[in-house]
């Protein structure tokens, strides 16, 4: 199975920059695609963005122009950019990805605003 480590969660002002990342334990070469999803305490989850083995990238409506997503295939990593930050997107961010044998979950980054 893939386990996947995120990191880069933290403190942000509202309309500040945060880069997330996603480092899997072993390389990412049979992955069908991989996901940033977010969960604020009580609510569900929301699928922010995902890319695919073939380069196909969604976002959220919520999002879209304001996060990028990316990744390393050599360091086994996956990137969440995250701009113009708001109250909104300061729930547990998690990285997932979907392969032949199903699909593996982090344990999640915290992103918390500030005034």
């Amino acid at each position: 199975q893939v386990q996947l480590v995120e990191s880069g969660g933290g403190v942000v002002q509202p309309g500040g920059s945060l880069r997330l990342s996603c480092a899997a334990t072993r390389n990412m070469f049979d992955i069908y695609s991989e996901a940033w999803y977010r969960q604020a305490p009580g609510r569900v989850c929301e699928l922010v963005s995902a890319i695919t083995s073939g380069d196909n990238i969604d976002y959220a409506d919520s999002v879209n122009d304001r996060f990028t997503i990316s990744r390393d295939i050599a360091k086994n990593t996956l990137y969440l950019q995250m701009g113009a930050l708001n109250p909104e997107d300061t729930p547990s961010y998690f990285c997932s990805v979907h392969y032949e044998a199903g699909n593996g979950w982090g344990q999640g980054t915290q992103v918390t605003g500030s005034s």
